[in-house]
């Protein structure tokens, strides 16, 4: 399983020495940005963004937690391998934005709150190589695993088949819920304070790979 973790939990006097802190024993980053409407809470924008990706080497995830994704998607600086991943909730027409990422260079992914039917991403499987799955409440770290995303993620994992899109998975992500998630068939996952929350960072990400594997 990758580990993708989201910055968010980092400490942001010194977000780039925190990436850097843990670039070479994880996969992603992952970003979540958010606009204070979509969510109540602000975090970073394209700015933020753009200025780390000039200095970090692995992929960025780009979540969109906001309510006009297709006037910030063409903003992010990206390289072929990140990807930009908005809300199926919004107002803008996803196959239009899906375009929009595309022409950027970047590659597409979706997300729905925990509330949100799953039928209300399928007409769009063939248009995304990632899939997010909230297992909190979208819009502030350290919340408690929400255990109904895993029937979500195995209900993806049947619903994707034979297509090349991977399952992302962010929300109270530890060495317990790990197990759990990559049993369902995610792919990616998402962690904040398991990671940053420690003092050895090498040994917390040790540690959740060890556990993905049980």
């Amino acid at each position: 399983m990758k580990l993708s973790p989201s910055l968010l939990s980092a400490d942001f006097a010194c977000l780039l020495d925190e990436a850097l802190s843990v670039e070479d024993l994880v996969d992603r980053f992952h970003w979540d940005v958010m606009d204070g409407h979509f969510v109540p809470n602000l975090t970073f924008g394209p700015p933020v963004v753009n200025a780390l990706r000039k200095k970090l080497h692995i992929p960025f995830d780009i979540h969109l937690m906001i309510d006009h994704p297709e006037v910030y998607a063409p903003q992010f600086a990206i390289q072929p391998d990140d990807v930009i991943i908005f809300h199926v909730e919004t107002q803008a027409d996803p196959l239009e934005l899906f375009r929009s990422i595309r022409a950027k260079g970047a590659r597409c992914g979706i997300t729905l709150k925990p509330g949100t039917p799953l039928e209300d991403i399928v007409a769009y499987l063939d248009h995304v190589s990632m899939i997010l799955v909230m297992s909190v409440e979208p819009g502030f770290g350290g919340q408690q695993f929400m255990p109904e995303a895993l029937t979500r993620v195995r209900e993806l994992r049947q619903l994707i088949g034979a297509r090349d899109i991977e399952i992302s998975i962010d929300g109270g992500i530890n060495e317990t819920t790990i197990r759990s998630v990559a049993q369902a068939g995610a792919d990616i996952a998402v962690a904040g304070s398991a990671i940053f929350g420690k003092p050895d960072r090498a040994a917390a990400i040790h540690a959740l790979r060890q556990a993905s594997r049980e």
